[in-house]
């Protein structure tokens, strides 16, 4: 299991979960946590700026030790309507790119992992805006839509 945030520069965390664990609110608040290190680190500016998290309800996400810690962190969050796939950032713009890069390729555990990072920082930070105005646009439809699913 693997988890990547990213934003309008580029990559943040790629935080890669052992196989067999399970992603519940401890080890999500873990990664989060990771996440804020990890912006510290690579673009600091981003925190006194302000920093929106886009969450669905996945137990996770909305448990009380998650929300606390966003709060604590003071980064503000936009919920992801259920069931909207189209709005799902990484699945519509990331995995895609990810797919061509994998195309007929075997990797042992930590060879994947490296060309998984390898594809993402081969990208140019125009690709991750590209990525993060699609996403404005269409959540503009679905909130014109009154919050109903909407299409590409």
């Amino acid at each position: 299991m693997c988890t990547v945030f990213w934003g309008r520069k580029g990559v943040l965390l790629v935080d890669f979960l052992p196989q067999g664990s399970t992603i519940n609110a401890g080890v999500y608040c873990n990664t989060l946590k990771k996440l804020h290190r990890a912006i510290q680190n690579k673009r600091h500016g981003m925190l006194s700026l302000g920093l929106v998290t886009i969450h669905d309800n996945a137990r996770p996400h909305i448990a009380a030790a998650m929300q606390n810690l966003i709060t604590t962190f003071g980064w503000e969050q936009f919920d992801h309507p259920p069931y909207s796939p189209d709005l799902a950032l990484s699945d519509f713009h990331l995995f895609l790119h990810l797919k061509s890069f994998f195309a007929g390729q075997r990797f042992h555990d930590d060879e994947f992992k490296e060309a998984f990072t390898t594809c993402f920082a081969l990208k140019a930070a125009s690709f991750y805006d590209e990525g993060i105005q699609k996403l404005v646009q269409l959540y503009d439809k679905c909130l014109n839509n009154d919050g109903n699913y909407v299409k590409e």
